[in-house]
């Protein structure tokens, strides 16, 4: 009795995995879906996608959703870009969207743009509803040199033909910094900008920065500008200081030559007195050797005596007298 009881459990456990094992590779209730909305597939191509580890639910739903679109997508495509990495539900939704939305769209291009690594069904929303995008505040110096922060909104919405290979939001953003800058850099003045935002995004727009971009520019509008510093002003006080200590270098260095020149000159002076002084040394020995030599009597030497004391009573008498020695001469 026991031993048939559980032959018989046995036996229902297999029928139920044997039944679960059946139904998995044969997914059946996929294929009555699809017969019941139209979309033709086969048995025997949802018993292959198991083989190739492919999801058939995946599959079949997405040509489920595009058949109920009125679009016709084959199992082996939507397989084939499974198998190579693809989103299904991404591109179904984007050629849905594009083909509500008269947008240029076929599958070749949509599972480019999926395996490419962008959203393509972001990409055909863009496309309807285009999307703005807030730039960083960009700094620019008008020609009087005041400087003005502006930020502006750009409105973009996605080329479809230019998503794959196209560049991104960055380079959109710094193709139009650029060109903030260098529209306010030609400006005479900062108030002519600040009368006129317009002319900004004017000259922005007319520098098609959009080429080849993924993105189509609707409008540049410029949210708000403010006053900065005035450049202008801080460049002439640093010019100004930079000269200052040009100048101050320059005198000191002729203070230092004119310096080193009157040391020179006294050097000179002392080497020249101390000549002199040399000389005079000579006079004593020269009148020596003149007695000897008999060139010099007594009666020249007295009258040279006499003129030496005759010079130097003339210059004393030609010295303003001292203090001490008026004093004196008062006195007596």
């Amino acid at each position: 009795m026991l031993p048939s009881l559980g032959i018989l459990i046995l036996i229902i456990v297999l029928a139920i995995v044997g039944l679960w094992l059946l139904l998995y590779f044969v997914p059946v209730g996929l294929w009555f879906q699809a017969i019941l909305t139209g979309t033709r597939v086969a048995l025997i191509q949802l018993i292959f996608m198991r083989w190739r580890k492919v999801p058939p639910g995946i599959i079949v739903n997405a040509m489920i959703a595009a058949k109920k679109a009125g679009l016709d997508l084959g199992s082996d495509d939507l397989e084939a870009h499974y198998l190579a990495g693809g989103h299904i539900q991404n591109v179904t939704n984007a050629l849905i969207s594009a083909d509500k939305a008269n947008i240029p769209l076929d599958f070749n291009m949509a599972t480019a743009i999926d395996l490419a690594g962008r959203d393509v069904f972001e990409a055909v929303t863009m496309s309807v509803n285009p999307k703005v995008i807030d730039t960083p505040p960009v700094t620019a110096v008008a020609k009087d040199g005041i400087q003005l922060i502006a930020k502006a909104r750009v409105t973009v919405r996605a080329n479809i033909n230019q998503l794959v290979g196209g560049a991104g939001e960055d380079t959109v953003l710094a193709r139009v910094g650029e060109g903030i800058v260098t529209s306010i850099g030609s400006a005479e003045s900062h108030k002519k900008v600040l009368e006129n935002p317009d002319s900004i995004s004017k000259v922005v727009l007319g520098r098609g920065l959009d080429s080849g971009t993924a993105f189509e520019i609707l409008s540049i509008d410029i949210a708000d500008v403010d006053i900065g510093k005035n450049i202008g002003a801080e460049l002439q006080i640093d010019q100004a200081d930079a000269d200052k200590n040009i100048a101050q270098a320059k005198a000191e260095e002729r203070r230092a030559m004119a310096v080193a020149q009157e040391q020179e000159m006294k050097a000179k002076a002392q080497e020249a007195r101390a000549r002199v002084i040399e000389a005079e040394a000579e006079i004593p020995k020269a009148i020596s050797e003149a007695f000897r030599s008999g060139n010099l009597g007594v009666m020249d030497y007295y009258r040279l005596r006499n003129i030496q004391a005759d010079t130097d009573m003339r210059d004393s008498i030609s010295k303003p007298p001292t203090s001490g020695s008026s004093g004196e001469s008062l006195t007596e």
